[in-house]
């Protein structure tokens, strides 16, 4: 039985009860279990970076650890969403947590017993990198057809919510337990939120969702790339997402220069600056998970990344210029809504207007622009080596706002978004309906 079909007694609710997507039982379990896994993926991260500097004491090798682990994301994404449009995504999930729950499990146990070596950890990151290439795309092929698509900017906002939520509190569970126990205590804990993901989408009963995907992989991939280069909107939408991520999200990768050299608050601060960036995220994502639908989401995609880019450049300089530090909490703040607005609103209108049949591709190749963050901290870094890291950032804030008033504002089918997600709906309808048998009857 599809959602929707269950689902108009559940909206029908009291708006004061769950939020729209959480109604739906499939749903509510799933995000129990993604909660469990992004909690898991908090505390291997912390771990990982800790123990790599316990042992060797070099910030830039912090660095490799981060890009072995994001190289895999950005070269495997695509074939990622290649299989999730191919296999059974349920148990393609099940089968990618396990892995990489294994590989956190051995990682802990080698520390255990004193065997590790730096190198260990290279290869962990980079495996388990390569490993959430194929999970990404799944996760985001599967969980549509858990909701109905009325709910959809609801399901993904509430999708959104674990990040900075379990950012907030996991971070400091996780140095609780190195302090008490030991890192692969810490280690051991993390595998437990991927074998609990794991469970759970074993154990969910999801409709057939049939695959008219035949060619080879690569074919399949090259398909793929040719649906996102015809379809404009698709295209705008992903380019938007890169260039937030690449130019504007990456100045995550600078807060420690801000904290020390720049507003001198030192790690402390620093601390405060993440704690306030994750509660406006948070926040702003739980507001939009309690919406179903908004209207003139193509202008509010545009106006959130005007303002998230403007916002990030204010930050920068104000803090070079100014160095007052509850004016960069406020920025850094309002930054968090506007950007966690307009990520949710594109990701939201992508998964509402792609075919089932390439979901995966389309969202694999979405998620690979998530991947490259780690790529513009390297570009900001280098950047910064010739004009200084304030500049550096304010540079990419610019870039970001230029293309949301350039390339997307002159866009009409991105301005007219809403339309497109009309028609999108309708024509989603006419095929299901097309697809019901068709009533015969007979004559005496």
């Amino acid at each position: 039985m599809q959602p929707q079909e269950t689902s108009d007694e559940a909206i029908r609710q009291s708006r004061f009860s769950l939020p729209p997507a959480l109604r739906y039982p499939n749903y509510r379990v799933y995000w129990l279990g993604l909660l469990a896994s992004v909690a898991g993926f908090r505390m291997f991260e912390f771990s990982q970076f800790w123990l790599a500097y316990e042992l060797t004491g070099s910030p830039l090798y912090l660095g490799y650890v981060g890009v072995a682990q994001a190289v895999p994301g950005v070269v495997l994404n695509l074939f990622g969403g290649v299989f999730a449009d191919r296999l059974d995504k349920r148990r393609l999930i099940v089968i990618t947590q396990v892995v990489t729950g294994c590989l956190i499990f051995f990682l802990a146990t080698i520390t255990a017993l004193d065997l590790v070596n730096r190198w260990h950890l290279l290869i962990v990151a980079f495996l388990a990198g390569g490993v959430d290439a194929f999970n990404q795309p799944a996760r985001q092929a599967l969980f549509p057809h858990l909701i109905d698509r009325r709910v959809m900017m609801s399901a993904v906002a509430l999708n959104s919510t674990v990040w900075p939520g379990t950012a907030i509190v996991v971070p400091a569970v996780a140095g609780g337990i190195i302090a008490l126990a030991d890192t692969e205590v810490a280690l051991y804990v993390a595998t437990l939120g991927f074998f609990t993901m794991a469970a759970v989408v074993y154990r969910l009963r999801v409709p057939l969702i049939l695959s008219d995907v035949h060619g080879s992989p690569v074919q399949d991939m090259l398909e793929g790339l040719r649906f996102i280069g015809r379809n404009s909107i698709f295209s705008f939408l992903i380019a938007m997402t890169f260039f937030n991520s690449f130019f504007g999200i990456s100045y995550q990768i600078m807060m420690p220069v801000f904290a020390v050299d720049v507003l001198k608050v030192g790690a402390p601060g620093q601390g405060v600056l993440l704690g306030v960036r994750g509660i406006g995220a948070l926040l702003t994502n739980l507001w939009w998970g309690s919406r179903t639908q908004v209207p003139h989401k193509g202008w509010l995609i545009i106006g959130g990344a005007v303002a998230f880019g403007l916002l990030l450049a204010a930050f920068a300089l104000t803090s070079q210029f100014v160095g007052f530090f509850p004016l960069a909490l406020a920025l850094i703040f309002t930054m968090a809504i506007f950007n966690s607005t307009y990520t949710i609103s594109i990701q939201s209108a992508l998964q509402m207007m792609v075919p089932d049949r390439m979901r995966g591709r389309v969202m694999g190749f979405h998620g690979m622009t998530w991947s490259i963050m780690p790529m513009g901290g390297m570009y900001t870094g280098a950047l910064a080596g010739i004009i200084g890291v304030p500049i550096a950032v304010a540079t990419g804030g610019l870039i970001v706002s230029a293309f949301a008033l350039g390339p997307a504002l002159i866009n009409r089918r991105l301005r007219n978004l809403d339309t497109l997600l009309r028609e999108a709906e309708t024509a989603r309808v006419l095929d299901r309906e097309s697809q019901m048998p068709t009533p015969t009857t007979t004559t005496d």
